[in-house]
Protein backbone atom coordinates (compact mmCIF):
# COMPACT_ATOMS: atom_id res chain seq x y z
CA UNK A 1 0.00 0.00 0.00
CA UNK A 2 2.61 2.34 0.77
CA UNK A 3 3.91 2.27 -2.82
CA UNK A 4 0.72 3.01 -4.27
CA UNK A 5 0.49 6.29 -1.49
CA UNK A 6 3.14 7.56 -2.70
CA UNK A 7 2.72 6.68 -6.50
CA UNK A 8 -1.43 7.92 -6.46
CA UNK A 9 -0.86 10.79 -3.93
CA UNK A 10 -1.33 13.66 -6.37
CA UNK A 11 -3.62 17.08 -6.20
CA UNK A 12 -7.06 16.16 -6.84
CA UNK A 13 -11.00 17.36 -6.52
CA UNK A 14 -13.19 16.16 -4.22
CA UNK A 15 -15.63 16.13 -6.97
CA UNK A 16 -18.28 17.58 -5.28
CA UNK A 17 -19.77 18.49 -8.69
CA UNK A 18 -18.46 17.94 -12.36
CA UNK A 19 -17.12 19.82 -13.88
CA UNK A 20 -15.32 21.09 -10.81
CA UNK A 21 -15.07 24.73 -10.09
CA UNK A 22 -11.95 26.24 -11.58
CA UNK A 23 -12.69 24.26 -14.84
CA UNK A 24 -16.54 26.05 -15.40
CA UNK A 25 -16.95 27.77 -18.78
CA UNK A 26 -17.46 31.22 -17.74
CA UNK A 27 -17.39 32.64 -21.33
CA UNK A 28 -20.67 30.80 -22.38
CA UNK A 29 -22.33 31.41 -19.12
CA UNK A 30 -24.85 34.16 -17.63
CA UNK A 31 -27.27 34.77 -15.65
CA UNK A 32 -30.25 34.50 -18.13
CA UNK A 33 -28.82 31.17 -18.84
CA UNK A 34 -28.71 30.31 -15.58
CA UNK A 35 -32.43 31.52 -14.87
CA UNK A 36 -33.42 29.52 -17.23
CA UNK A 37 -32.22 26.17 -16.37
CA UNK A 38 -33.60 26.99 -12.66
CA UNK A 39 -37.08 27.22 -14.28
CA UNK A 40 -36.67 24.43 -16.72
CA UNK A 41 -35.20 22.05 -13.35
CA UNK A 42 -38.24 23.44 -11.51
CA UNK A 43 -40.81 22.22 -13.70
CA UNK A 44 -39.63 18.76 -14.56
CA UNK A 45 -39.39 18.45 -10.98
CA UNK A 46 -40.70 20.52 -8.24
CA UNK A 47 -44.05 18.30 -8.00
CA UNK A 48 -41.99 14.92 -8.34
CA UNK A 49 -39.58 15.44 -5.95
CA UNK A 50 -39.02 19.00 -4.17
CA UNK A 51 -36.05 21.38 -4.28
CA UNK A 52 -33.37 21.43 -2.00
CA UNK A 53 -32.21 25.11 -0.15
CA UNK A 54 -28.96 25.22 0.95
CA UNK A 55 -28.44 28.67 2.76
CA UNK A 56 -25.22 30.28 3.78
CA UNK A 57 -24.69 31.74 6.89
CA UNK A 58 -20.74 32.97 6.23
CA UNK A 59 -20.37 34.44 9.96
CA UNK A 60 -17.82 33.57 12.41
CA UNK A 61 -16.58 34.75 15.95
CA UNK A 62 -13.01 33.26 15.39
CA UNK A 63 -10.89 32.10 12.60
CA UNK A 64 -10.26 27.93 12.80
CA UNK A 65 -7.12 27.44 10.94
CA UNK A 66 -8.25 24.36 9.15
CA UNK A 67 -11.45 25.83 7.31
CA UNK A 68 -11.24 26.14 4.11
CA UNK A 69 -14.86 27.96 3.50
CA UNK A 70 -15.92 31.73 3.04
CA UNK A 71 -16.64 33.28 6.10
CA UNK A 72 -16.39 36.34 7.74
CA UNK A 73 -14.73 36.81 11.34
CA UNK A 74 -16.93 39.22 13.32
CA UNK A 75 -18.30 39.40 17.32
CA UNK A 76 -20.79 42.54 16.02
CA UNK A 77 -24.10 40.13 15.88
CA UNK A 78 -26.13 43.04 14.38
CA UNK A 79 -24.98 41.90 11.42
CA UNK A 80 -27.88 38.71 11.66
CA UNK A 81 -30.67 40.57 10.37
CA UNK A 82 -29.86 42.59 7.78
CA UNK A 83 -27.83 39.56 6.42
CA UNK A 84 -31.41 37.30 6.95
CA UNK A 85 -33.44 40.18 4.79
CA UNK A 86 -31.01 39.71 2.11
CA UNK A 87 -31.76 36.09 1.84
CA UNK A 88 -35.28 36.29 1.65
CA UNK A 89 -35.01 38.42 -0.73
CA UNK A 90 -32.87 36.29 -2.90
CA UNK A 91 -35.18 33.58 -1.99
CA UNK A 92 -38.06 35.74 -3.04
CA UNK A 93 -36.39 36.13 -6.48
CA UNK A 94 -35.53 32.65 -7.05
CA UNK A 95 -39.74 31.87 -6.37
CA UNK A 96 -40.58 35.28 -8.80
CA UNK A 97 -39.35 32.70 -11.38
CA UNK A 98 -41.61 30.18 -10.73
CA UNK A 99 -45.16 29.53 -11.65
CA UNK A 100 -46.14 27.52 -8.53
CA UNK A 101 -44.98 27.18 -4.80
CA UNK A 102 -41.87 25.32 -4.74
CA UNK A 103 -42.12 21.96 -2.46
CA UNK A 104 -38.79 22.29 -0.56
CA UNK A 105 -37.88 18.25 0.31
CA UNK A 106 -33.94 19.08 1.97
CA UNK A 107 -33.20 22.45 3.58
CA UNK A 108 -29.26 22.77 5.24
CA UNK A 109 -28.18 26.07 7.09
CA UNK A 110 -24.26 25.64 6.46
CA UNK A 111 -20.96 28.21 7.59
CA UNK A 112 -19.38 29.88 8.57
CA UNK A 113 -21.12 29.29 12.15
CA UNK A 114 -24.96 29.54 11.57
CA UNK A 115 -25.46 28.94 15.31
CA UNK A 116 -23.63 32.38 15.03
CA UNK A 117 -27.11 33.97 14.66
CA UNK A 118 -29.43 33.86 17.45
CA UNK A 119 -32.60 31.16 18.14
CA UNK A 120 -34.93 34.32 17.12
CA UNK A 121 -32.97 35.09 14.22
CA UNK A 122 -32.69 31.63 12.80
CA UNK A 123 -36.54 31.60 13.47
CA UNK A 124 -37.28 34.64 11.08
CA UNK A 125 -35.67 33.30 8.69
CA UNK A 126 -36.86 29.46 8.20
CA UNK A 127 -40.58 30.71 8.64
CA UNK A 128 -39.73 33.34 5.77
CA UNK A 129 -38.61 30.80 3.37
CA UNK A 130 -41.31 28.92 4.43
CA UNK A 131 -44.27 31.64 3.76
CA UNK A 132 -43.38 30.84 0.12
CA UNK A 133 -42.71 27.17 -0.22
CA UNK A 134 -44.39 24.06 1.15
CA UNK A 135 -42.71 21.06 2.83
CA UNK A 136 -42.53 17.73 0.83
CA UNK A 137 -43.68 14.93 3.07
CA UNK A 138 -40.51 13.68 3.31
CA UNK A 139 -38.35 16.72 3.88
CA UNK A 140 -35.51 16.60 5.31
CA UNK A 141 -34.10 20.30 7.64
CA UNK A 142 -30.41 20.29 8.80
CA UNK A 143 -28.17 22.67 10.25
CA UNK A 144 -24.24 22.47 11.43
CA UNK A 145 -23.35 23.41 15.04
CA UNK A 146 -20.92 24.55 16.84
CA UNK A 147 -20.38 22.91 19.95
CA UNK A 148 -19.36 25.77 22.09
CA UNK A 149 -22.01 28.31 20.71
CA UNK A 150 -25.02 25.69 20.19
CA UNK A 151 -27.44 26.52 22.67
CA UNK A 152 -30.79 24.33 23.59
CA UNK A 153 -32.76 27.09 22.51
CA UNK A 154 -30.91 26.62 19.10
CA UNK A 155 -31.84 23.49 18.83
CA UNK A 156 -35.21 23.59 20.62
CA UNK A 157 -36.73 26.34 18.17
CA UNK A 158 -34.82 24.63 14.88
CA UNK A 159 -36.15 21.29 15.98
CA UNK A 160 -39.96 23.21 16.52
CA UNK A 161 -39.28 24.25 12.70
CA UNK A 162 -39.11 20.90 11.11
CA UNK A 163 -35.16 20.29 11.59
CA UNK A 164 -34.83 16.38 12.63
CA UNK A 165 -30.60 16.46 11.45
CA UNK A 166 -27.98 18.41 13.11
CA UNK A 167 -23.55 17.62 12.64
CA UNK A 168 -21.66 18.78 15.01
CA UNK A 169 -17.92 19.91 14.27
CA UNK A 170 -15.49 17.90 16.52
CA UNK A 171 -12.59 17.82 14.53
CA UNK A 172 -10.04 16.54 17.37
CA UNK A 173 -10.08 16.11 21.13
CA UNK A 174 -6.40 16.45 21.46
CA UNK A 175 -5.73 19.85 22.88
CA UNK A 176 -2.80 20.22 20.82
CA UNK A 177 -4.04 19.78 18.03
CA UNK A 178 -6.79 22.36 19.18
CA UNK A 179 -4.61 25.00 19.66
CA UNK A 180 -2.95 24.48 15.75
CA UNK A 181 -6.39 24.79 14.35
CA UNK A 182 -7.59 27.42 16.67
CA UNK A 183 -10.94 25.32 17.54
CA UNK A 184 -10.65 24.21 21.19
CA UNK A 185 -13.56 22.51 22.12
CA UNK A 186 -13.63 20.12 25.36
CA UNK A 187 -15.08 16.64 25.34
CA UNK A 188 -18.18 17.76 27.63
CA UNK A 189 -19.33 20.82 24.97
CA UNK A 190 -19.96 18.17 22.78
CA UNK A 191 -21.52 15.77 24.66
CA UNK A 192 -23.77 18.38 26.20
CA UNK A 193 -24.94 19.52 22.85
CA UNK A 194 -25.40 16.04 21.53
CA UNK A 195 -27.47 15.15 24.39
CA UNK A 196 -29.69 17.86 23.93
CA UNK A 197 -30.30 17.03 20.65
CA UNK A 198 -31.33 13.36 21.69
CA UNK A 199 -33.58 15.12 24.26
CA UNK A 200 -35.68 17.42 22.03
CA UNK A 201 -35.88 14.03 19.30
CA UNK A 202 -33.26 14.64 16.68
CA UNK A 203 -33.31 12.13 14.63
CA UNK A 204 -30.12 12.15 12.91
CA UNK A 205 -27.01 13.68 14.98
CA UNK A 206 -23.91 13.83 13.04
CA UNK A 207 -20.32 14.27 14.44
CA UNK A 208 -17.53 16.05 11.64
CA UNK A 209 -13.48 14.36 12.49
CA UNK A 210 -11.10 15.35 10.47
CA UNK A 211 -7.69 13.24 10.11
CA UNK A 212 -4.13 14.55 8.77
CA UNK A 213 -4.62 17.66 10.92
CA UNK A 214 -1.23 19.59 12.05
CA UNK A 215 0.84 17.77 15.00
CA UNK A 216 -1.98 15.01 14.86
CA UNK A 217 -1.00 11.49 16.06
CA UNK A 218 -2.46 8.31 15.68
CA UNK A 219 -2.66 8.11 19.45
CA UNK A 220 -4.95 11.43 19.21
CA UNK A 221 -6.70 9.98 16.13
CA UNK A 222 -7.85 6.09 18.46
CA UNK A 223 -8.70 8.86 21.07
CA UNK A 224 -11.27 10.89 19.21
CA UNK A 225 -12.34 8.18 17.59
CA UNK A 226 -13.09 6.39 21.05
CA UNK A 227 -14.65 9.46 22.80
CA UNK A 228 -16.85 9.46 20.00
CA UNK A 229 -18.24 5.76 20.30
CA UNK A 230 -18.89 6.78 24.01
CA UNK A 231 -21.32 9.58 22.44
CA UNK A 232 -22.76 7.37 19.19
CA UNK A 233 -23.66 9.77 16.71
CA UNK A 234 -26.34 8.35 14.00
CA UNK A 235 -23.51 9.52 11.29
CA UNK A 236 -19.92 10.77 10.95
CA UNK A 237 -18.17 12.22 8.32
CA UNK A 238 -14.41 11.11 8.79
CA UNK A 239 -12.48 12.90 6.58
CA UNK A 240 -8.63 14.23 5.41
CA UNK A 241 -7.78 17.47 5.99
CA UNK A 242 -7.46 19.91 2.70
CA UNK A 243 -4.36 21.69 3.13
CA UNK A 244 -4.80 24.44 0.42
CA UNK A 245 -3.48 27.47 2.58
CA UNK A 246 -2.24 29.28 -1.26
CA UNK A 247 -6.27 29.89 -2.11
CA UNK A 248 -7.23 33.36 -1.25
CA UNK A 249 -9.22 34.26 1.97
CA UNK A 250 -8.23 30.84 3.76
CA UNK A 251 -7.11 31.12 7.39
CA UNK A 252 -4.65 27.99 6.81
CA UNK A 253 -1.70 29.50 8.73
CA UNK A 254 0.38 29.11 11.62
CA UNK A 255 2.03 26.18 11.07
CA UNK A 256 3.91 24.65 8.32
CA UNK A 257 3.52 21.18 5.87
CA UNK A 258 6.14 19.73 7.94
CA UNK A 259 3.27 19.67 10.77
CA UNK A 260 1.52 17.65 8.91
CA UNK A 261 1.56 13.64 9.32
CA UNK A 262 2.84 11.73 6.57
CA UNK A 263 0.93 10.69 3.41
CA UNK A 264 1.33 7.40 5.36
CA UNK A 265 0.04 8.26 8.66
CA UNK A 266 -2.43 9.70 7.41
CA UNK A 267 -3.97 7.19 5.62
CA UNK A 268 -2.97 4.63 8.05
CA UNK A 269 -5.36 6.97 10.87
CA UNK A 270 -7.89 6.74 8.33
CA UNK A 271 -7.82 3.29 8.25
CA UNK A 272 -7.40 2.74 11.94
CA UNK A 273 -10.44 5.41 12.27
CA UNK A 274 -12.68 3.27 9.90
CA UNK A 275 -11.63 -0.09 11.62
CA UNK A 276 -12.53 0.94 14.88
CA UNK A 277 -16.14 2.42 14.33
CA UNK A 278 -16.88 -0.49 12.08
CA UNK A 279 -16.23 -2.36 15.58
CA UNK A 280 -19.16 -0.31 16.73
CA UNK A 281 -21.62 -0.98 13.82
CA UNK A 282 -20.68 2.02 11.29
CA UNK A 283 -20.90 1.56 8.11
CA UNK A 284 -18.41 3.19 5.39
CA UNK A 285 -20.78 5.29 3.25
CA UNK A 286 -19.05 6.95 0.17
CA UNK A 287 -16.02 8.32 0.53
CA UNK A 288 -15.06 9.24 4.20
CA UNK A 289 -18.37 9.28 5.34
CA UNK A 290 -20.44 6.18 7.88
CA UNK A 291 -23.50 5.85 9.63
CA UNK A 292 -25.51 3.68 11.97
CA UNK A 293 -28.04 1.30 10.54
CA UNK A 294 -30.59 3.52 11.67
CA UNK A 295 -29.72 6.25 9.88
CA UNK A 296 -31.05 8.11 6.64
CA UNK A 297 -27.89 8.25 4.95
CA UNK A 298 -27.69 4.51 5.33
CA UNK A 299 -30.69 3.41 4.41
CA UNK A 300 -30.31 5.62 0.57
CA UNK A 301 -26.87 3.55 0.43
CA UNK A 302 -29.02 0.61 0.64
CA UNK A 303 -31.89 1.75 -1.82
CA UNK A 304 -28.95 3.04 -4.65
CA UNK A 305 -30.71 6.77 -3.51
CA UNK A 306 -27.50 8.30 -1.95
CA UNK A 307 -26.40 11.50 -3.66
CA UNK A 308 -23.45 13.52 -3.84
CA UNK A 309 -23.57 17.26 -4.18
CA UNK A 310 -21.96 20.84 -2.90
CA UNK A 311 -23.52 20.06 0.52
CA UNK A 312 -21.49 16.34 0.46
CA UNK A 313 -23.69 12.95 0.13
CA UNK A 314 -27.12 12.79 1.11
CA UNK A 315 -29.92 10.90 1.08
CA UNK A 316 -32.23 13.30 -0.23
CA UNK A 317 -31.76 13.83 -3.81
CA UNK A 318 -32.98 16.35 -5.65
CA UNK A 319 -32.58 17.94 -9.15
CA UNK A 320 -32.85 21.04 -8.08
CA UNK A 321 -30.41 22.55 -5.26
CA UNK A 322 -30.62 26.71 -4.65
CA UNK A 323 -27.98 28.37 -2.76
CA UNK A 324 -28.86 31.34 -0.77
CA UNK A 325 -26.08 33.61 0.72
CA UNK A 326 -23.20 35.01 -0.06
CA UNK A 327 -20.90 32.54 -1.84
CA UNK A 328 -23.25 29.81 -1.51
CA UNK A 329 -23.19 27.56 -5.04
CA UNK A 330 -26.89 26.17 -6.80
CA UNK A 331 -26.92 22.73 -9.11
CA UNK A 332 -29.77 22.97 -11.64
CA UNK A 333 -28.59 19.85 -12.71
CA UNK A 334 -28.36 21.73 -16.38
CA UNK A 335 -25.68 24.17 -14.53
CA UNK A 336 -23.99 26.11 -11.66
CA UNK A 337 -24.11 29.04 -10.31
CA UNK A 338 -22.24 30.91 -7.18
CA UNK A 339 -23.13 34.17 -5.52
CA UNK A 340 -21.17 36.62 -4.90
CA UNK A 341 -18.50 36.30 -1.91
CA UNK A 342 -18.36 39.38 -0.49
CA UNK A 343 -21.06 40.32 1.96
CA UNK A 344 -21.78 43.75 0.99
CA UNK A 345 -21.70 43.21 -2.75
CA UNK A 346 -24.48 40.51 -2.33
CA UNK A 347 -26.87 42.57 -0.18
CA UNK A 348 -26.01 45.33 -2.39
CA UNK A 349 -27.40 43.05 -5.17
CA UNK A 350 -30.39 41.53 -3.87
CA UNK A 351 -31.32 45.22 -2.63
CA UNK A 352 -31.45 46.26 -6.21
CA UNK A 353 -33.83 42.95 -7.14
CA UNK A 354 -30.31 41.06 -8.79
CA UNK A 355 -29.93 37.45 -8.74
CA UNK A 356 -26.49 38.00 -7.18
CA UNK A 357 -23.95 35.13 -8.98
CA UNK A 358 -21.04 36.08 -10.89
CA UNK A 359 -20.38 32.88 -12.53
CA UNK A 360 -21.09 29.69 -13.33
CA UNK A 361 -21.30 26.85 -16.03
CA UNK A 362 -23.53 25.62 -18.54
CA UNK A 363 -23.23 21.34 -18.56
CA UNK A 364 -22.97 20.68 -22.24
CA UNK A 365 -24.31 17.00 -23.03
CA UNK A 366 -20.88 15.41 -22.88
CA UNK A 367 -20.60 16.83 -19.09
CA UNK A 368 -23.85 15.70 -17.75
CA UNK A 369 -22.64 12.13 -19.06
CA UNK A 370 -19.49 12.22 -17.22
CA UNK A 371 -20.85 13.44 -14.11
CA UNK A 372 -23.28 10.94 -14.01
CA UNK A 373 -20.34 8.57 -13.87
CA UNK A 374 -18.26 10.52 -11.26
CA UNK A 375 -21.27 10.42 -9.39
CA UNK A 376 -22.00 6.53 -9.74
CA UNK A 377 -18.18 6.09 -8.68
CA UNK A 378 -18.31 8.34 -5.70
CA UNK A 379 -21.86 7.10 -4.48
CA UNK A 380 -21.78 3.46 -5.40
CA UNK A 381 -18.24 2.78 -6.26
CA UNK A 382 -18.68 1.32 -9.73
CA UNK A 383 -20.39 2.69 -13.21
CA UNK A 384 -21.43 1.15 -16.65
CA UNK A 385 -21.62 2.88 -20.16
CA UNK A 386 -23.58 0.09 -21.36
CA UNK A 387 -26.58 2.21 -23.12
CA UNK A 388 -24.13 4.87 -23.62
CA UNK A 389 -23.72 5.93 -27.68
CA UNK A 390 -20.37 5.54 -28.01
CA UNK A 391 -20.02 9.31 -30.09
CA UNK A 392 -21.43 10.97 -26.45
CA UNK A 393 -18.19 10.20 -24.89
CA UNK A 394 -14.48 8.83 -25.46
CA UNK A 395 -15.00 6.17 -23.19
CA UNK A 396 -12.07 4.03 -24.80
CA UNK A 397 -9.68 6.81 -24.06
CA UNK A 398 -10.99 7.00 -20.23
CA UNK A 399 -10.59 3.40 -20.53
CA UNK A 400 -6.75 3.97 -21.44
CA UNK A 401 -6.11 6.17 -18.31
CA UNK A 402 -7.08 3.37 -16.05
CA UNK A 403 -5.07 0.48 -17.29
CA UNK A 404 -2.35 1.11 -14.64
CA UNK A 405 -4.83 1.25 -12.40
CA UNK A 406 -6.48 -2.12 -13.16
CA UNK A 407 -2.80 -3.11 -12.96
CA UNK A 408 -2.36 -2.05 -9.61
CA UNK A 409 -5.79 -4.14 -8.78
CA UNK A 410 -7.82 -0.79 -7.69
CA UNK A 411 -10.79 -1.79 -10.05
CA UNK A 412 -11.92 -4.15 -12.62
CA UNK A 413 -13.50 -3.75 -15.87
CA UNK A 414 -15.76 -5.85 -18.19
CA UNK A 415 -16.94 -5.33 -21.22
CA UNK A 416 -19.38 -2.24 -20.04
CA UNK A 417 -19.37 -1.85 -16.71
CA UNK A 418 -16.20 -0.63 -13.76
CA UNK A 419 -15.89 -1.73 -10.40
CA UNK A 420 -13.92 0.01 -8.02
CA UNK A 421 -12.18 -3.06 -5.87
CA UNK A 422 -11.47 -2.64 -2.17
CA UNK A 423 -8.28 -1.83 -2.48
CA UNK A 424 -9.03 0.76 -4.66
CA UNK A 425 -11.46 2.70 -2.40
CA UNK A 426 -8.62 4.61 -1.27
CA UNK A 427 -8.04 6.16 -4.97
CA UNK A 428 -11.17 6.85 -5.62
CA UNK A 429 -10.75 10.50 -6.17
CA UNK A 430 -7.62 9.33 -8.39
CA UNK A 431 -10.30 7.14 -10.64
CA UNK A 432 -12.76 9.85 -10.57
CA UNK A 433 -9.57 11.94 -12.09
CA UNK A 434 -9.41 9.46 -14.90
CA UNK A 435 -12.63 10.29 -16.57
CA UNK A 436 -12.35 13.85 -15.95
CA UNK A 437 -12.27 15.41 -19.54
CA UNK A 438 -11.65 19.08 -18.59
CA UNK A 439 -8.86 18.26 -16.47
CA UNK A 440 -6.91 16.21 -19.06
CA UNK A 441 -7.78 18.92 -22.22
CA UNK A 442 -6.32 21.36 -19.60
CA UNK A 443 -3.62 20.51 -16.77
CA UNK A 444 -3.72 23.07 -14.25
CA UNK A 445 -0.89 25.57 -14.57
CA UNK A 446 -0.73 26.09 -10.29
CA UNK A 447 -2.12 24.04 -7.30
CA UNK A 448 -5.98 24.22 -7.16
CA UNK A 449 -6.78 21.16 -5.08
CA UNK A 450 -5.49 19.26 -1.64
CA UNK A 451 -3.76 16.01 -2.30
CA UNK A 452 -5.61 13.09 -2.86
CA UNK A 453 -4.70 10.60 0.33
Amino acid sequence: MCSLLNKYNIPGPRYTSYPTVPYWDLNSFSGKEWERSVVQSFDESNNKEGISLYIHLPFCEQMCTFCGCHKRITKRHEVELPYIYSVLQEWKLYCNLFTERPIIKELHLGGGTPTFFSPQHLDRLIKGILLLADKHKDYEFSFEGHPNNTTKAHLSILKDLGFSRVSFGVQDYNEKVQKAIHRIQTFKSVEKVTSWARELGYTSIGHDIIFGLPHQTMAHVKETILKTKKLRPDRLAFYSYAHVPWLKGNGQRGYSDSDLPSPELKRSQYENGKRLLAEVGYHEIGMDHFALEQDTLYQALQEDKLHRNFMGYTASKTQLMIGLGASSIGDSWYGFAQNVKGIEEYEHLVANNVIPIFRGHILTQEDQIIRRHILNLMCSFETSWQEEPSSDAPINTILGRLKEMVEDELLVIDVNRLVVTEKGKPFIRNICMAFDLRLHKKKPETRLFSMTI
